[in-house]
């Protein structure tokens, strides 16, 4: 039997949800309890996987047979849930965005380093095994050095059925901190981590979500390569038709469902729609486990542009665009969806290796969303102060 890490989940929620499928299927991790306040989402956890069940957080913590708190409750809560972990000698692997302030972020990091406890911040789509490939030619130095990177995504994310909270800003809600996460770790990662300077613009257009729904962004780097990223989650273009109908998550999408999200969420008040998320949620009426992932999942449309190549990730694989010729880079269909994130917690944990996407990382990405909201407010761009480099890719194992 290999080594699997123990692991507890603060928050049964729809971050868990799609986490599930990696935990349920990867060796190196096993489930062993399991917190929410909503008793089906607990009754469900300890029937599926015979483990313990705690309404807190707090008394999830203190159990001795959890080795990794996966904090994925909602976001103006991860800083207080990680430092909890922490504060009981538990590794934390911390759901995206790590927190809704530099100032929780940076609590977080010291708490861990105190604690002696490793510290990691994901899922993002920056793990993508395709964005790990393009990063891969990237530092090959084949195409010369990186110059340039766009990225760009519209998908229905605002009116996918929310609660209250996830539609204040205050409180970690709108795209911005949502899903700008995913996007800025991608393309630091590609460039390397060093990012510079933020200027940005927002769009908050819909008085009934009270947020900002989308989102333009130019980020500059140390070394002159820069990144445009643009977002909108107002549910008129689809950016999965640029990826072969492809969904986020890795699953063939069907494009005769357009606009599904906003005709279910159509004349539904607070109460309605916050129930109507709980119940899709784990151990709702209407959740439903999703099946196995064919591809790798994505975030858009994503081009690296280098000297003499443009590269672009794709759901099953790489495609290089060298001027004379094309070329198709494919990738084997993932065994485990996610699984990087877990190679990367297991590496970690058991060998000691540092992690790219620890605690110092992730609040690097924190402080280029935050500035992308302080500079469209102040219309001016903004320094970055707590940039880290990028660690260079290790495997599983090694030290």
């Amino acid at each position: 039997m290999p080594r699997r890490l123990r692991i507890g989940v603060a928050g049964l929620g729809r971050a868990f949800t799609l986490m599930l499928p990696t935990l349920a299927a990867h060796p190196r991790v096993q489930l062993v309890a399991g917190a929410d306040p909503r008793a089906e989402a607990r009754e469900r956890f300890a029937r599926d996987f015979g483990a313990a069940t705690y309404e807190s957080v707090e008394a999830l913590c203190g159990d001795a047979a959890v080795e990794v708190v996966y904090v994925a409750t909602p976001h103006q809560m991860h800083a207080r849930h990680a430092c909890a972990a922490a504060a009981h000698g538990k590794h934390v692997l911390v759901e995206k965005p790590m927190a809704v302030s530099l100032e929780e972020a940076a609590r977080m990091v010291e708490s861990a380093q105190r604690a002696g406890v490793h510290l990691l911040v994901g899922h993002s789509h920056s793990f993508d095994a395709p964005v790990a490939g393009v990063r891969s030619l990237i530092e090959s130095g084949r195409y010369g050095g990186l110059r340039m990177i766009h990225a760009a995504y519209f998908t229905d994310f605002l009116y996918r059925p929310r609660r209250p909270e996830e539609l204040d800003t205050a409180q970690g809600g709108g795209v911005v901190f949502s899903q700008a996460a995913h996007q800025v770790d991608i393309v630091r990662l590609l460039a390397g981590g060093l990012a510079r300077s933020v200027r940005a613009a927002t769009g908050a257009w819909d008085a009934a979500r009270p947020t900002e729904g989308a989102y333009s962004a130019l980020v500059t780097f140390e070394g002159g390569a820069f990144a445009s990223l643009t977002y909108s989650g107002y549910g008129h273009f689809d950016g999965d038709e640029l990826c072969g109908w492809t969904s986020e998550t890795g699953r063939a999408k069907d494009a005769s469902q357009y606009g599904t999200a906003r005709r279910a969420l159509a004349g539904a008040d607070a109460a309605a729609e916050a129930n109507a998320k709980s119940a899709r949620n784990y151990g709702g009426a209407r959740y439903a486990p999703s099946g196995d992932a064919p591809w790798h999942e994505h975030f858009g449309l994503v081009i690296a542009s280098c000297e003499h190549a443009d590269l672009r990730p794709r759901p099953d694989g790489v495609t290089v665009y060298g001027g004379l010729a094309r070329e198709d880079i494919a990738l084997e269909k993932p065994a485990v969806p996610r699984a990087e994130v877990i190679d990367e917690l297991f590496a970690a944990v058991e060998h000691g290796v540092a992690a790219r996407h620890d605690g110092a990382w992730g609040l690097a990405t924190l402080e280029v969303c935050t500035a992308i909201l302080r500079s469209a407010r102040e219309q001016r761009e903004i320094s970055l102060e707590h940039q880290v480099e990028l660690r260079s890719a290790r495997v599983a194992g090694e030290r």
